[in-house]
């Protein structure tokens, strides 16, 4: 199940704002203040720390059955997306990643895939990282923007079926041009680091 996507990004401020004002929990909050990480999880707001030029390695973002994260960079940049898989569909998708001469590094809380189109893909068998899977609240589609072709049938033969959900176009760029989220939106509404989510 597509669960996930992660962004590096200057504004995330604005970006836990877009998710919050937008129906999302933020349930974690960790950035390195005085060459430490910390944790500044809710109930703090901004207010509460803005002024200690805190770098956020990863605010979580948590609606139904999604899990959005970002963190500080100089530029906005796609890192990964996610899925929830079992344990059994882990294995098997990591056997074909094999086949695909993709490397993967398998963590003991999630493993992740390097794919060859500048974006890796996260594999989490946890359920706890999604506050509800029965949510009618799911992350649909995604449409990446890459910059080379092969991505489809490369995704079908990792997973083994075409239920991903994740289609491209050929760009200069590569990012998430734009998620489709059931049940979420009346209309378009684009994120700070210009991701269109749509509801079809």
């Amino acid at each position: 199940m597509l669960f996930h996507y992660h962004f590096w990004t200057p504004y995330v401020e604005e970006t836990e704002k877009f998710y919050e004002d937008n129906g999302f929990r933020i349930s974690q909050r960790i950035g390195r203040y005085q060459g430490e990480f910390k944790e500044f999880n809710p109930p703090l707001k901004w207010d509460d720390f803005r002024e200690k030029n805190i770098q956020f390695r990863i605010i979580e973002a948590r609606k139904g059955t999604m899990n959005i994260t970002f963190g500080y960079g100089k530029r906005i940049m796609f890192d990964h997306i996610g899925f929830l898989v079992s344990v059994k569909e882990l294995e098997q998708i990591c056997e074909n990643a094999v086949k695909l001469s993709w490397k993967f590094d398998k963590g003991e809380r999630r493993t992740f895939i390097a794919t060859p189109y500048n974006f890796r893909i996260e594999l989490q068998t946890n359920t706890d990282v999604v506050d509800s899977l029965k949510s009618p609240i799911k992350l649909e589609e995604l449409k990446l923007e890459i910059q080379k072709a092969g991505l489809e049938s490369d995704l079908l033969t990792l997973f083994g079926n075409s239920k991903n959900r994740v289609h491209s176009e050929i760009g200069d760029l590569v990012t998430i041009k734009q998620v489709v989220i059931n049940n979420l939106v009346s209309s378009p509404i684009v994120d700070p680091n210009g991701v269109r989510i749509t509801n079809e």
